[in-house]
């Protein structure tokens, strides 16, 4: 059982058969969310900014994008990817000085994060790819993040250097030390100007603290903690404590035999700094309070929505598992990620959510033929607009969808090299779920499943997304 659980993603199956064995389609309206300049039919359009990566046929698995992250100010934008590299990108002054602003970013710095490694103790392979990046808030010149792979957490620091300094009295030009005996005086170094350089440099390495796979870390509003999760534990750190952790949330049953759910996600609450949640495969979010116990195996608050009957299945168990959890940025809402659906939960009430946006419902119908390709077990990630009131997740074909919470409107757009032109407006997409198919619509049955986009990030004051589209990364904004 231990051997399930170090496994990737497609060795939940047989969890999932165990848990499957026990047990209104939305609108799709051709418009577009946000907040800032309005058509004057009140549709909000979305145009192509830019593209990052090659849009070569050919793909090699180390470039598939692997998360996406803006810093606190959107003035940074990280990627890693399953080479285990982060590529940072920086946004151009001018496009955000601008009128009006552009979201266009250049390559800032690249650094290889993570290497593969070969655990001995458990003859398992630990993959370089990094699973999360998280940005600290900065305090100082330089930028800070966490990345990290399955097993091991790194903290970063991300700086920059012009200038340097010459005139040494041991070292001449080349570097090498001078004969002391030729020295007749001293004299003063100075700095001189120099071309811009950025360094990355690993300050902490966090490691040997998780069994199973990392999937989640969070930084603490407090600036000085952070959690891990991983399929049964969640851990807390000091950022400047490598070699000790306190587990603060552990599911492990004493037989594994017994288990029945695993944590899928965890995130801090954005300025409660003694509030966290974390979700699982069984549907349900738990929020806990650091300040009841030592040890959260007690939650504070349980979130959940009871299934309908009706729509109960072989799948229902699979899809309902929570693959992502994440808090509004005012700290009142979550919003969270099924395999079909996107929902936003009240702090306040756990009975249900008080907003369900189906994602793709068309799909309910493929659902045999996706547990056979194991893309029922793809992890879609979510994430909140940068005023709270639009959601954005992804889906298969390229294509990602967006909610406006206020109007009630979403829309379906693509992700693809034919709208990679400047300034290119983003054509609304309709699927096609049966019967005759209209000359503008996609069927369903044409969709292409290896295309998706599970990583996705919204500015975090401006209308502007990152979309990660295997190895491409497209950035979007409201038009201009």
């Amino acid at each position: 059982m231990t051997t399930f659980l170090t496994s990737q993603t497609r060795a939940f199956k047989p969890l999932m058969i165990r848990q499957s064995s026990l047990t209104r389609l939305g609108s799709m309206l051709n418009t577009a969310v946000g907040n800032s300049k309005k058509p004057a039919n009140g549709e909000i359009q979305w145009c192509f900014s830019q593209v990052k990566g090659t849009l070569d046929d050919e793909i090699t698995e180390a470039d598939i994008i692997s998360c996406v992250e803006f810093n606190h100010d959107g003035d940074l934008l990280a990627t890693g990817d399953k080479g285990g590299r982060v590529v940072i990108f920086q946004r151009d002054p001018v496009s955000k000085t601008s009128v009006p602003k552009r979201g266009e970013y250049n390559v800032y710095s690249t650094f290889q994060s993570h290497e593969p490694e070969f655990d001995y103790l458990k003859s398992l392979e630990i993959e370089e790819k990094i699973n999360k990046i998280r940005w600290l808030r900065r305090k100082n010149p330089a930028h800070f993040l966490l990345s990290t792979n399955d097993k091991t957490i790194k903290l970063w620091k991300v700086s920059e250097r012009d200038k340097r300094a010459e005139g040494y009295n041991l070292k001449d030009e080349a570097g090498e030390m001078k004969d002391r005996g030729v020295l007749t005086g001293l004299r003063v170094p100075v700095l001189k100007p120099m071309e811009l350089m950025v360094e990355a440099s690993p300050r902490r390495i966090y490691a040997n603290a998780h069994t199973y796979h990392i999937n989640s870390i969070s930084v603490n509003s407090d600036a000085e903690t952070y959690l891990s999760a991983d399929d049964l534990r969640i851990n807390l750190w000091h950022l400047d404590i490598t070699d000790q952790s306190f587990n603060i949330v552990d599911i492990k049953p004493a037989n594994m035999e017994e288990l029945t759910e695993v944590i899928t996600a965890a995130e801090f609450h954005p300025t409660d700094c003694n509030h966290f949640v974390y979700s699982s495969s069984k549907g349900l979010i738990r929020l806990c309070d650091m300040r009841m116990a030592a040890l959260c195996d007690r939650h504070a608050k349980l979130f959940e929505e009871a299934e309908d009957p009706a729509n109960r299945s072989f799948f229902s168990e699979i899809i309902s598992s929570i693959s992502d959890v994440k808090f509004s940025r005012s700290g009142r809402y979550m919003l969270s990620r099924d395999y079909l659906s996107v929902k936003v939960w009240d702090l306040h009430m756990e009975t249900k959510p008080i907003e369900t946006y189906p994602v793709h419902e068309y799909l309910r119908s493929k659902l045999c033929s996706l547990y056979e390709n194991d893309c029922i077990f793809d992890k879609f990630e979510c994430c909140w607009g940068n005023n709270d009131q639009a959601v954005l997740t992804g889906s298969y074909n390229n294509f990602f969808r967006m909610f406006d919470r206020t109007s009630k409107r979403d829309v379906t757009l693509e992700a693809s090299r034919e709208i990679a032109r400047p300034k290119t407006t983003l054509k609304a997409k309709k699927i096609c779920s049966g019967g005759k198919r209209k000359k503008d619509e996609v069927s369903v049955d044409s969709l292409d499943f290896n295309k998706k986009i599970l990583h996705t990030a919204w500015h975090p004051t401006e209308n502007i997304i990152a979309v990660a589209a295997t190895n491409n990364l497209f950035i979007f904004q409201d038009k201009f």
